[in-house]
């Protein structure tokens, strides 16, 4: 028994190893303020990244469209990464439950079709209904 606790906890040291990155640089790293972003980050049900099409489905009250919701395009190195954020509040009553589906093309987006993409938005479950 204590031979297999032993090999477990090895394990576990060289998974946390292999997860943790020790940057050994000499040059000083300059510190920048995070830019002003409007709005709110906006959770999602689901996001889906094409070749040239970018789709995801966000709650709605019943009033929301496009225009309340903008993709916030960041370049990060050879990343591109994409956040959805929300400049109108959705006042309507009427919830739809699978949300309101919102999609952009990457043309609109500045992409290059095939771009590799990172959506950093939270995930939010759909309200049950």
């Amino acid at each position: 028994m204590g031979r297999i606790h032993t090999l477990g906890v090895v394990a576990v040291f060289a998974a946390l190893g292999a997860c943790s990155h020790l940057s050994l640089k000499s040059e000083p790293v300059e510190a920048s303020a995070p830019a002003v972003m409007p709005g709110q980050v906006e959770p999602i049900h689901a996001a889906a990244i094409t070749r040239d099409q970018a789709v995801f489905w966000v709650s709605s009250n019943g009033c929301t469209s496009k225009q309340d919701v903008t993709p916030m395009v960041q370049r990060r190195g050879g990343e591109v990464v994409i956040t959805l954020r929300r400049l109108e509040e959705d006042r309507c009553t009427r919830p739809l439950r699978d949300g309101v589906q919102l999609q952009w093309s990457f043309d609109e987006l500045g992409l290059r079709p095939g771009s590799s993409v990172t959506v950093q938005n939270p995930y939010q479950l759909p309200p049950q209904g």
